[in-house]
């Protein structure tokens, strides 16, 4: 076994490259989406259950709280959507290398959250 490995790791001293943070946020928004659509979901279920129930629906999401509530699930599928596209591109051996990584990191990054931005002028 190896003697000098570290024994006590500061993770507050630690700095992980921008693909490192873009990845885990992207596990986390799909972790965060499983919930959200669910949520989505029940909605949906509940609008078309009824002519009450849409309209108990709509009221419901004109409240700030459940559009709060949509932005979040909506960014979240954002990212998780571009994020997504941008793996795909690198299984296509596009941006494999550090460089590429960075820079496909970067402008995910971007995409995502011009998307994120649309979604809260489409919410409200």
């Amino acid at each position: 076994m190896n003697k000098k490995r570290p024994v006590n790791l500061d993770i507050a001293t630690i700095k992980l490259p921008i693909t490192a943070y873009v990845s885990i946020l992207h596990r986390v928004s799909g972790v965060f989406l499983f919930a959200g659509v669910a949520v989505l979901l029940w909605m949906l279920d509940a609008s078309l259950d009824s002519q009450e129930g849409f309209n108990s629906i709509r009221d419901l999401a004109a409240s700030p709280v459940c559009q709060i509530i949509l932005w979040v699930v909506l960014a979240g599928l954002a990212y998780h959507m571009v994020m997504g596209i941008r793996h795909l591109i690198m299984d296509f051996g596009v941006g494999e290398s550090l460089k590429g990584g960075q820079t496909g990191a970067k402008l995910a990054l971007v995409v995502a959250i011009v998307l994120i931005v649309l979604a809260g002028v489409w919410v409200w």
